[in-house]
């Protein structure tokens, strides 16, 4: 963190949900790219989206994993959607599951925005099955 203050709990808690989604290696990268102008913003998210969000337990990470692919292609974000499509491979989301999530992108935002993103998570899985874990965006 930026300044003296310990790591609140919720932080503790979102930088070990982030590792067990996102990997280490991403999120080690992400740690090193970080400068004082943006940590602010990476310990929102840490705090928000991984330590609050993705923390509950009301629904599995699978489930997460296939409602964030989905948001993400709808709003057409296309380097978290190839993040989120990589993370599959820690939160149990099969490749069905990230298919039929991007089926209702189609029906309930558009044809264009999973045309793009089923390109995009083909893409992704290829890498994949190449064994290139990828960059990508530093969430």
């Amino acid at each position: 963190m930026a300044d003296a203050r310990s790591p609140s709990d919720r932080y503790r808690q979102g930088m070990s949900t982030r590792r067990k989604v996102l990997g280490d290696a991403h999120v080690d990268r992400a740690s090193a790219a970080s400068t004082p102008f943006d940590q602010p913003f990476q310990e929102m998210i840490t705090e928000g989206a991984w330590g609050t969000v993705w923390s509950r337990s009301g629904i599995s990470k699978r489930e997460r994993s296939m409602i964030t692919i989905a948001l993400l292609a709808a709003l057409g974000h296309d380097e978290e959607v190839a993040m989120h499509v990589r993370a599959t491979a820690n939160t149990g989301a099969s490749r069905e599951d990230v298919c039929e999530a991007l089926m209702h992108v189609a029906i309930y935002a558009g044809v264009p925005a999973a045309n793009r993103a089923f390109k995009i998570a083909k893409q992704v899985f290829e890498q994949m099955d190449a064994g290139d874990t990828g960059g990508g965006s530093h969430d």
